[in-house]
């Protein structure tokens, strides 16, 4: 299972706008933002890697001006964050990902008074992602962030937003990855600040999954960043399954 999610996160990164390939690394390149949650490189899993790879590594990500960073599978290259280490780069974080089968997925109803569903045009796309932003704490979104959430569309990729029924309002959102050999990654579940607590982001995630579901993906696979989600996620059937490294240079 390892090897596969890591395969899915490099077809993901090779499906950026100029991808970047660096002897057993892809890079995720994609000009038109920085943001390092999108910017990012991963080994091939498997492949064999060496300080000298790691060094030339940091170099074509400096060419591309942009920080060195990877996010992989541990397993996928036991000996990879020693290199790294090394090299000069830090952990910043280790998390458990979590996977769900078709028959795992237990779905909740929507809470009442909220709708979900895919936007339709830049709108609702732009809602969205405005929601999303504001619940992570990051800055407004721009163009780039809309057509990017419409080429993961156009793609094969799933967005949900949840829809608020008194006044419209975008109380939320998450997306999925377009599927790699019946693998994807959900990822983007946010929800805004006053509108928690009401089961919207099992609800979210349940919906995305499903939609995936639908559309023949085997496996979909997500990230818990601590105790709370988790639990959210294992409510809908997800089950904590391996682990990834978030790591970087200075």
């Amino acid at each position: 299972m390892d090897a596969r999610i890591q395969q899915s996160v490099l077809s993901n990164l090779s499906s950026r706008p100029a991808p970047i390939e660096s002897g057993p690394f892809v890079i995720g390149f994609d000009p038109s933002t920085p943001n390092p949650g999108i910017n990012y490189a991963t080994p091939r899993p498997g492949a064999a890697i060496s300080a000298a790879d790691v060094t030339a590594l940091v170099r074509a990500v400096e060419i591309a001006n942009r920080q060195p960073r990877l996010e992989y599978v541990t397993s996928s290259a036991p000996g990879l964050e020693a290199l790294l280490v090394a090299a000069g780069f830090t952990v910043e974080a280790r998390h458990e990902y979590l996977t769900c089968r078709p028959d795992t997925l237990a779905p909740p109803p929507a809470p009442a008074g909220f709708a979900l569903r895919e936007p339709a045009d830049d709108a609702e796309r732009l809602a969205m992602v405005t929601a999303q932003h504001e619940a992570f704490g990051g800055p407004a979104p721009r163009d780039a962030d809309v057509e990017r959430m419409s080429r993961l569309q156009s793609r094969g990729g799933v967005a949900v937003m949840a829809v608020a029924g008194d006044d419209g309002t975008c109380a939320g959102g998450g997306q999925a990855v377009p599927p790699h050999d019946g693998v994807s990654e959900v990822a983007g579940i946010a929800i805004r600040p006053e509108y928690r607590r009401r089961g919207l982001a099992s609800a979210v995630t349940a919906t995305v999954t499903t939609h995936l579901f639908e559309a023949g993906t085997e496996i979909a696979w997500l990230e818990a960043s601590g105790t709370d989600s988790r639990r959210i996620y294992e409510r809908i059937g997800y089950r904590t399954t391996g682990n990834r490294l978030y790591i970087s240079h200075p």
